[in-house]
């Protein structure tokens, strides 16, 4: 039997990126799809992007925010290689199948049957191919009324009723990220992960079917089962919450603080240890946290009497001395030069067509390893190196080249 210390020995050896060796082909754009393969390239995955014909991925165009570069692009796309390819022509479709026949991951975000109608249908390649795994993501769903409606995320955000419960009362809004594009990136990069494990074990491979609107649903489980079994439509909190008090931004005498208090035992400490009410924290009005919800203006008022009496930093210091949940309401700028980030060294510089541009590492670290943070390919910039490796001859490609079928 191994012992504990050679087990600990064995398990802290460097063993390489976890998806070493594993190669990717996805014909995606805008952010869903593109942010689950990315996260596949981070983990040492080989990830070759096929983009269309002049425009590539349409993500290029949003702006030009990164020394001429669209932001949205820079982010999701890091450690990728870029094929352009028109898929309408014979030559450009066989070169896409070998390809794929070479891969252990197909991801597809097409419009329901777009793919099908190309050759590129999940039954088709994992006929000839059955270790496959093909990711089809959609909007909706390969099924039902809405199975060919367009699908942007705001559109997602609205049709899921997210944007029901986000936003001040007065306003219902769509958050300030994608969610519903980065829910159905990060199930699909689970979904992959999963199907590569199995795979390990019976040699199987997979179909999955992803949408944004089943990846949404999936993060309102809360607010669907108020509705359901309470008959209760979540309330727009700003930033407040609508089942915890006190739970919102607080003025200060220089700014604002976020407190969010979410047991008794928090609540008779913020009052006793930090403000030194021990009135407040023994008074039966607002016990426990259904009573202060139900007093929630009160409770609002009272606190905000307390913060008004500090400045933000020093009441923050406080509030993490006594282990009261707080936080200081950044904006980007407070981001970027937050000292979290560079306490524990998260900036890397990666390079782009641009010149080097910086990132942050990726949120999974593993510690015998440190994620691959490769380069922002240019749009078609592996094309001839690609075309190549399935057999091509350089006047092979330059006759595809010059016919307009890659670029």
């Amino acid at each position: 039997m191994t012992s504990t210390a050679e087990f600990h020995s064995e398990a802290t050896e460097p063993a390489g990126l976890p998806l070493d060796g594993v190669t990717v082909v996805s014909l995606e754009q805008a952010v869903a799809a593109p942010i689950a393969s990315r996260h596949l390239a981070d983990l040492g995955a080989r990830v070759i992007k096929v983009e269309r014909i002049g425009e590539g991925d349409f993500a290029r165009n949003y702006d030009t925010a990164v020394h001429g570069l669209a932001s949205h692009f820079v982010w999701l796309n890091r450690g990728k290689e870029s094929i352009c390819v028109d898929l309408k022509a014979p030559e450009g479709l066989a070169a896409i199948r070998s390809l794929v026949a070479g891969a252990d991951v197909f991801i597809q975000n097409f419009a329901p049957g777009a793919a099908e109608r190309l050759g590129l249908g999940a039954d088709e390649l994992r006929a000839d191919h059955p270790e496959l795994i093909v990711v089809n993501m959609t909007g909706y769903g390969t099924s039902g009324p809405f199975k060919d409606r367009k699908a942007y995320d705001m559109l997602v955000q609205a049709e899921t009723g997210l944007c029901s419960i986000t936003g001040t009362p007065e306003t219902a809004t769509k958050t300030g990220v994608p969610a519903s594009d980065i829910a159905a990136g990060l199930y699909a990069l689970t979904a992959i992960q999963a199907a590569l494990f199995r795979r390990e074990r019976t040699g199987v491979g997979a179909t999955v079917d992803l949408s944004m609107f089943d990846a949404t649903v999936e993060w309102l489980g809360h607010s669907m089962y108020m509705q359901m079994y309470q008959d209760v439509q979540i309330k727009r909190m700003g930033l407040s919450h609508a089942s915890i008090a006190p739970y919102d931004a607080y003025p200060t005498q220089d700014g604002k603080i976020l407190i969010g208090v979410q047991n008794d035992r928090g609540w008779r400490t913020l009052m006793s240890e930090v403000f030194a009410r021990d009135d407040l924290a023994q008074n039966p009005r607002y016990a426990t946290n259904m009573l202060r919800v139900q007093h929630r203006a009160e409770v609002d008022a009272l606190v905000a009497e307390e913060t008004r009496r500090f400045l933000t930093a020093d009441l923050d210091k406080l509030l993490a001395e006594a282990g009261v949940p707080a936080a200081q309401l950044n904006d980007m700028k407070g981001l970027i030069a937050h000292p979290q980030l560079e306490a524990r060294d998260r900036w890397r510089e990666i390079g782009t067509e641009a010149g080097p541009i910086r990132a942050v590492l990726p949120p999974m670290t593993f510690r015998d390893v440190e994620m691959r943070m490769g380069p922002v390919p240019a749009l078609g910039e592996q094309t001839d190196r690609i075309l190549g490796e399935l057999g091509l001859t350089e006047e092979q490609v330059a006759g595809l080249r010059a016919a307009g079928i890659v670029q």
